[in-house]
């Protein structure tokens, strides 16, 4: 009996034990040499068809799998973000959700393929999407708080003149009109980006100012993280073997 179509490849994932030697994968009779796949018995035919059916890592790959993790990342720190925004809720739950999807789209994008490495750029993907998102909130904390302060009036001087007197005799004094503070320097576009771009990976610890929201916070990240880390690891299939089926001993005749 050959492979089913809908799943031609054999599956080893748990270990079942029957009476007799029997392939798992095509339920014949082991005779000959045979191996142990996950602890299940398989022959030699099945275990050849397996080792050729299995994905192969290579750059293309990983490239792909790079691609979709990115993202994955991206949709995430925008939905924990606006998920923070909404809720007003601090503590990351949706950290999990974000490591679950950069590892699944990882997945997905390598077409089955895993290893270390891909990971590492999946515990990577999932640390900078959450610790990320934290910019945008920041900023919509500012722009809450401005809405919220009561409008400043300003009120007009009681004697105009005097004050003009006092701005031109300090003018003057401070050396030829020159303004008694000096501009400060404008940062350029990289280096504020740069900064932005530190607070926000720093901010999974910096939030530990508040010990309780901050490290229940910071335990979810590193859950989610897992969540990645075991989303893109490599298949478990531990082919062992080869064996030789030894032959019933003939029983002498009494």
């Amino acid at each position: 009996m050959g492979f089913p179509p809908a799943n031609p490849t054999p599956q080893f994932a748990t270990a079942e034990y029957a009476g007799g030697d029997v392939c798992k994968s095509c339920h014949q009779p082991i005779s000959g040499s045979y191996y142990r796949i996950n602890g299940s018995l398989a022959c030699e035919r099945c275990t050849t068809q397996l080792q050729t059916q299995l994905p192969k890592d290579n750059h293309a790959s990983f490239v792909r799998a790079l691609m979709f993790g990115m993202g994955a990342a991206i949709l995430g720190l925008i939905g924990y973000a606006a998920f923070t925004i909404i809720t007003s809720i601090r503590i990351g739950y949706i950290s999990l959700a974000v490591g679950w999807l950069i590892g699944k789209a990882m997945r997905t994008g390598s077409r089955g393929i895993g290893g270390l490495r891909y990971q590492i750029a999946a515990a990577l993907f999932t640390y900078a999407a959450v610790s990320m998102a934290a910019i945008p909130i920041y900023f919509s904390q500012i722009s809450k708080d401005k809405a919220s302060r009561p409008p400043v009036v300003k009120t007009a001087p009681a004697n105009p003149g005097a004050d003009d007197a006092d701005t031109d005799d300090s003018a003057s004094s401070s050396g030829g009109g020159t303004p008694a503070h000096a501009a400060k320097p404008r940062m350029n576009f990289f280096s504020v980006l740069g900064l932005l771009a530190l607070m926000g990976l720093a901010s999974p610890f910096t939030e530990l100012q508040d010990p309780f929201h901050g490290l229940i916070g910071l335990i979810i990240l590193f859950v989610g993280i897992r969540f990645a880390w075991q989303q893109t690891g490599a298949p478990k299939i531990d082919i062992v073997g080869p064996f030789q089926n030894r032959a019933p001993t003939a029983t002498p005749a009494t």
